[in-house]
């Protein structure tokens, strides 16, 4: 693989991983801080894209038409939807949908206008690897052998189980899901969805265009519905952050 973006959408995603990148460059586009440099011997770009669709289309083409960077690793929270995702797992998203897109009677709902389609794919071998880095993190979690996180501080902010990571449909929209009546919605609309986020469909919309291969890695911090749970900045510092620190890392060891 040659170069490599890692996105987030807020600071607190990306700090570890910043952190890792003590020599990096800065480079200012669009309103953004674009830090490149290596990461287990990979050329890394890592940005924070802001929150919403049009601000993660932004970054995403910004990475593309800039940085020429060769693939796109979106990586954040999320609402859980699908039965048996909860707090604390992880989503890697095989596809993406918008599920505020509605362009209908003239296209059907949830289709993009001129594409002929309503889900943009991710790409299966860079998915596979996400995936499978997840894993390893979750199981040196349960096995007490990772430096990241433990069971105890995974206890602490409301993760009681132990972790799995799903596979399948994440949707996403440009408004905050926090209610059951909402979440409900969007089951009935798509059963098979796993995982509700701000982001996703449109960076894969845009990778599609540029022929890019993306993948997306959501850690489920909520289950989208009026149920309150512990502090959100506190659960993306103290598990969120801690998560993509060392999935990607186990990526990019994996890959070296």
């Amino acid at each position: 693989m040659g170069r490599l973006a890692i996105v987030s959408a807020i600071d607190q995603e990306l700090r570890g991983l910043l952190a890792s990148l003590p020599n990096a460059q800065c480079v200012r586009r669009a309103g953004r801080e674009f830090w490149v440099g290596t990461l287990c011997g990979h050329d890394v770009v890592l940005v924070r894209s802001l929150i919403g669709k049009v601000a993660a289309a932004t970054t995403a083409a910004v990475l593309l038409e800039h940085f020429q960077v060769d693939a796109i690793v979106f990586t954040g929270v999320a609402g859980g939807l699908g039965a048996g995702v909860r707090i604390g797992d992880i989503v890697v998203a095989d596809t993406l949908l918008q599920h505020d897109m509605d362009a209908s009677p003239i296209f059907a709902r949830f289709e993009v206008p001129l594409y002929g389609r309503s889900r943009f794919g991710t790409d299966a071998l860079l998915s596979r690897r996400l995936e499978i880095a997840c894993a390893r993190v979750l199981s040196s979690i349960a096995a007490g052998t990772c430096s990241e996180l433990s069971t105890v501080q995974l206890a602490g902010c409301g993760v009681a189980h132990g972790p799995r990571v799903h596979r399948g449909l994440i949707v996403s929209g440009d408004r905050f899901v926090s209610s059951a009546a909402e979440a409900q919605a969007l089951q009935s609309d798509h059963a098979d969805a796993l995982a509700v986020e701000m982001e996703g469909a449109a960076l894969a919309q845009v990778c599609h265009d540029f022929g890019v291969p993306c993948a997306v890695m959501r850690t489920v911090s909520d289950r989208a519905d009026d149920t309150a749970h512990v502090d959100f900045n506190r659960f993306i510092e103290d598990v969120a952050s801690r998560y993509t620190h060392a999935a990607v890392l186990a990526m990019l060891g994996a890959m070296a």
